[in-house]
């Protein structure tokens, strides 16, 4: 079994008398996407930035790609790739020429039109940077990290600022790294890109790791319940169903009704029970949903506490 590409064993790093990362242990595998979720201030930066080799650790030990990052070499630096938050582009020059220029920082490449046809920027090719839409432009930042053909990528909260349409985009480009065998470590505030896209993922909250493991397994452990809504179609509004009790009608009203809420821990039995009931009375159940606790959920729950 091929080694991690990043071991952490008890990382701390204190700013004066502020532990801000305290003791985290972490590993991530070859080939993965490895997403860090926490609040502003819980140590995620300081964390990406050791591990990048542009912050000193204060204890613990570090390994990126089988490398110390505290003592880089030039040939450990290729096989890395950033992606800041907030990049400053060339705005004159194209985004070929962007690419060219970068590519010609390292002694070993990708093709330049290889690359502008993977971040999907083809038909902008010959269009200044500085023309770029937000989107395109974050696409163009992608593309500098891969010209060097790294093994590992680190992304720092790629879509902030994207509209819905640019983010999805976004979301298929860096899904395809995982097709090229890259691993990519990935901060976000976003709870569904991170479940969209993450292989794993680690909750970090006041410099520790609170949970990690893949987003479908953090799902199931929550301790919260599933909710089950719905709305009759002729607006009914019984005191009690069958089986539940009374039930939580809320304040959201529309054409069909107020919404109905039922929490649950057993919800495939309840939402059969539920239809069953509908059915015999000769009722619609309009906009019926079952929803899990999402991602978002167990993150709220973890950090809370």
């Amino acid at each position: 079994m091929p080694a991690p590409v990043i071991r952490i064993n008890g990382l701390r790093k204190f700013y004066g008398d502020l532990e801000a990362v305290r003791g985290l242990d972490l590993e991530v595998e070859s080939g993965e996407v490895f997403a860090i979720l926490g609040p502003n201030g819980a140590g995620k930066t300081t964390t990406v930035e050791i591990l990048e080799g542009y912050r000193e650790r204060s204890g613990g030990e570090v390994e990126v790609l089988g490398v110390d990052p505290s003592e880089p070499t030039p040939a450990w630096r290729e096989r890395i790739g950033i992606v800041l938050q907030g990049t400053a582009l060339e705005p004159f020059l194209t985004v070929r020429e962007s690419l060219s220029l970068y590519a010609g920082y390292y002694s070993a490449s990708r093709d330049v039109d290889e690359v502008i046809n993977l971040v999907g920027l083809s038909e902008q090719a010959s269009s200044r940077a500085g023309r770029l839409s937000g989107g395109q432009q974050r696409r163009l930042d992608v593309g500098i990290a891969l010209i060097g053909d790294p093994d590992l990528l680190f992304l720092d909260e790629p879509t902030t600022g994207f509209d819905p349409s640019a983010r999805r985009q976004a979301w298929e480009m860096i899904a395809g790294l995982r097709d090229l065998g890259k691993t990519v470590l990935l901060t976000t505030h976003y709870m569904d890109e991170a479940q969209h896209l993450a292989d794993r993922v680690a909750i970090i909250a006041k410099g520790r790791i609170l949970a990690e493991d893949t987003p479908e397994n953090l799902r199931d452990s929550g301790t919260g319940p599933a909710r089950i809504t719905f709305r009759l179609a002729d607006g009914a509004r019984p005191e009690s169903v069958p089986g539940f009790g009374p039930v939580n009608w809320t304040s959201e009203e529309s054409g069909s009704g107020p919404l109905a809420l039922i929490e649950t821990t057993n919800p495939v039995e309840d939402a059969n029970r539920l239809t069953g009931w509908a059915l015999d009375q000769g009722l619609e159940l309009v906009e019926f949903e079952v929803r899990r606790p999402t991602l978002e959920d167990i993150y709220l729950e973890v950090t809370r506490t």
